[in-house]
């Protein structure tokens, strides 16, 4: 599975999420590595960084500026599946690292080309 150019949004987010289905991400990978940005709702520029598992799951660190100027940022585990018209969904378990350390789950899924 190849990540690279591909742009995703966000289907589902728990409460305490700020990313939202106006929230875009644009996706980079160079061999195991990927990479995104991401902005739009409550995030204003955000930056994601990670691997791609052996089996198929991405984990990685992401930090974003929120519209209130805020300096957010977590780790989080995506689990891939491809739905039938071969698009990308991805799963996400994350949790913020900061003083809340509050955690949640969320769907992106490929925006269609």
């Amino acid at each position: 599975m190849n990540y690279n150019g591909r742009r995703f949004v966000s289907i589902e987010n728990t409460a305490n999420g700020e990313v939202s289905s106006k929230t875009i991400f644009e996706y980079k990978q160079e061999g195991p590595i990927i990479s995104a940005t991401y902005s739009g709702g409550e995030i204003v520029k955000g930056i994601l960084i990670g691997v791609i598992k052996e089996d198929g799951r991405l984990e990685f660190r992401y930090n974003h500026v929120n519209n209130k100027n805020e300096i957010r940022g977590g780790k989080c585990v995506s689990t891939p599946e491809i739905l039938s018209d071969g698009r990308i969904r991805l799963y996400e378990n994350w949790k913020w690292i900061d003083a809340k350390a509050t955690d949640g789950n969320s769907i992106i899924e490929e925006i269609s080309i």
